[in-house]
């Protein structure tokens, strides 16, 4: 019980430092605080005001294994956008927490990273390891086996605005809007996660 307890002052005095303008105990503690509410408690203001999404992402993973004899065995693209919207669509009670925890830590890391993927800060580090973690912990639930790296690939389609006098038009008239295909590096995973 007094475990419980520290644990959520603890909890609520990290956030409300997070949130409060600099002082000097914010300052003086600042990597700690930040360590604590990011990724799993970040605050922003989405939840108010989102932003609709203008693309459909298609995020998936394919994993390599290296064999005894020195072979490398790089498997098949595993979507994990259609895992995510699987659990949604046939649940009577859906939950969008895993939707949106995948959707957020791709955003995050595009984000931080840019185009480049070299980190800038211990943030974009950081979002890196939580966007391969996700991923490690997607592919090692759905399939059987041992992989030492994981590379992502995510693939965004515009969405198109459909106005009415477009909805006689057959799928061969409109213009295909242009796929925007990014393949990230191959990330090493270890026995523990990280």
């Amino acid at each position: 019980m007094l475990l419980c307890v520290t644990a959520s002052l603890v909890h609520v005095l990290m956030v409300f430092l997070h949130v409060a303008p600099p002082n000097p105990v914010s300052r003086e503690f600042g990597r700690q605080i930040t360590a604590w509410v990011y990724p799993l408690f970040e605050q922003n203001w989405r939840l108010f005001a989102p932003e609709p999404e203008s693309v459909n992402r298609q995020i998936s993973a394919r994993t390599a294994h290296t064999a005894e004899d020195g072979t490398v065995r790089v498997s098949a693209w595993f979507d994990l956008t259609a895992v995510d919207n699987s659990a949604v669509e046939h649940n009577v009670f859906p939950s969008h927490t895993t939707q949106n925890m995948l959707r957020r830590a791709w955003t995050s890391y595009s984000e931080l990273y840019g185009g480049d993927d070299e980190p800038r800060s211990e943030r974009a580090v950081m979002m890196q390891k939580y966007l391969r973690n996700i991923a490690v912990n997607r592919v090692a639930a759905h399939h059987r086996g041992t992989f030492e790296s994981i590379q992502l690939r995510v693939i965004a389609r515009p969405i198109s605005a459909s106005a009415p006098a477009d909805a006689g038009r057959s799928a061969a008239t409109t213009a295909q809007a242009p796929v925007d295909t990014r393949l990230l590096p191959w990330w090493k995973v270890t026995p523990d996660g990280n």
